[in-house]
């Protein structure tokens, strides 16, 4: 004979489990608080419009801007006309003393400016056009030539996670 208290306690796990599966919480690790219609994302290509060219920077940061959303995010990414859209243009890439000693750079400094567009099509609110910028120094005793890929990878990273936090983040 099967106890009363045994039925109760089935109920109760049941009750909870029910509960559980049917609420959604917006929340995720990435720190992402995007509403449930939005489903796609489309980003352009940056073109580089700085006075010093990076030939592969333009290339390097569209993608970066794209595989940062699709990997933390459940978005899909379109061509054209996504829920979220972003464009815009490298406007500044430029090397300046960083760090002088007497009369000589001990360190120089890379910066990139990214001005970018970004529209959301739900809400009209969250939409900005805003310049991101981001800089890493390197021993000028070294050449751009030489440490000028690592630099660009870490300052496009930054970038992007801070696109990615203005866009979709509530922090």
């Amino acid at each position: 004979m099967v106890s009363k208290y045994i039925y109760i306690k089935i109920g109760i796990i049941v009750l909870i489990i029910a509960v559980i599966n049917s609420c959604k919480i917006g929340y995720s690790f990435t720190g992402a608080s995007i509403s449930p219609n939005i489903k796609t994302i489309s980003v352009d290509y940056f073109p580089n419009h700085a006075l010093l060219v990076n030939p592969s920077l333009s290339q390097t940061f569209t993608e970066a801007l794209k595989d940062r959303f699709v990997n933390q995010t459940s978005l899909e990414l379109v061509n054209d006309e996504g829920d979220l859209q972003f464009s815009g243009a490298i406007t500044r890439y430029t090397t300046t003393p960083a760090a002088i000693t007497g009369d000589l750079a001990t360190q120089t400094r890379l910066t990139i400016i990214i001005q970018v567009k970004f529209v959301n099509t739900k809400d009209e609110n969250q939409n900005f056009d805003k310049a991101f910028s981001h800089y890493a120094d390197y021993p000028s005793s070294e050449s751009l030539d030489a440490v000028e890929d690592q630099l660009i990878t870490d300052i496009v990273e930054k970038i992007t996670d801070d696109i990615f936090n203005k866009s979709v983040s509530n922090w």
